[in-house]
């Protein structure tokens, strides 16, 4: 039995190669969406048993739309990989830069290019698209000359794409970081180390520093912290964290204590920290919890 997994993208596009990495040895059914929100529809209405998005990058920063819509549609993080991201730019046989007039691409892969593409200009159009993939695909179906993508080497080689420069994107070494989401399961709790919360705070002076205290006091090592505007409520926030613990018990407490220093807190999950890329263990049991 597969593992349907549902992605924003298409095969080949690096959410793809995201979940290659996540599940190299299962049997995976990619289900293709045009957009996050229709991953997380996918996810609510059981026509998927996992999604795999991008939730950080090291150029572009954090994906903060996609942090609210796990939060909104009360999905879970269950865990995550790291990928190195290197940009080509790809346009049919025969082109040249030179020749080029438009470039698309997914807005977040724009950016990451947004040094090189500044020296394309003004001559050149950039326009964002669904996602990389589907952009060097509809170019080559549709014969698209003067229009280039901008995308993974392996999409090029998937749809007989000429690469017209490589790595370009702004900085060498650009990693993003995509995370699992998911229905909560309670299996492998005890292998967790990692968690993402959501809070609110008061107006209080000193609100903020005294969370960030009580995490220190216990422990817990805060490695990420990201604000959100809340909708409705001008000038007010939430907070994103990630944090690293060491003990279950000890991290159950201190949500305890958490919740009742704050307005409102909401574990986005928790998970194992996975900087060396291996195998996720999830399945489709863990998944419907049998």
């Amino acid at each position: 039995m597969s593992l349907k997994i549902a992605i924003q993208g298409i095969e080949s596009s690096f959410h793809d190669l995201a979940v290659q990495q996540l599940f190299p040895n299962q049997n995976v059914e990619l289900l293709p969406c045009s957009s996050f929100d229709n991953v997380a529809g996918s996810l609510s209405d059981f026509s998927a048993d996992l999604g795999v998005i991008a939730i950080e990058n090291t150029i572009a920063g954090s994906i903060l739309p996609n942090y609210n819509l796990i939060d909104s549609k009360n999905l879970k993080i269950l865990d995550e990989t790291f990928l190195t991201i290197e940009m080509y730019l790809m346009a049919l046989q025969g082109e040249t830069i030179h020749s080029i007039d438009e470039v698309h691409s997914h807005p977040v892969a724009l950016q990451q290019c947004k040094e090189y593409l500044q020296r394309l200009q003004p001559h050149c159009k950039v326009i964002e698209g669904k996602d990389t993939a589907s952009e060097a695909k509809r170019i080559k179906e549709n014969g698209l000359k003067g229009v280039a993508a901008i995308a993974g080497k392996q999409v090029a080689e998937k749809y007989g794409l000429q690469i017209l420069d490589k790595n370009i994107q702004t900085i060498k070494d650009n990693k993003t970081r995509f995370v699992v989401i998911g229905r909560e399961t309670a299996e492998n709790a005890s292998e967790r180390n990692k968690a993402t919360l959501k809070f609110q705070l008061g107006h209080e002076v000193g609100s903020l520093a005294s969370v960030l205290q009580l995490l220190s006091t216990f422990g817990i090592n805060l490695t990420k912290i990201q604000s959100f505007p809340i909708e409705g409520s001008p000038w007010q926030y939430s907070f994103f964290i990630d944090v690293l613990y060491e003990d279950q018990v000890l991290f159950a407490e201190v949500t305890n204590v958490l919740e009742k220093a704050v307005k409102k807190l909401k574990v986005l999950g928790t998970y194992k920290q996975n900087l060396n890329n291996a195998p996720s263990q999830l399945n489709r049991q863990l998944v419907h919890g049998k």
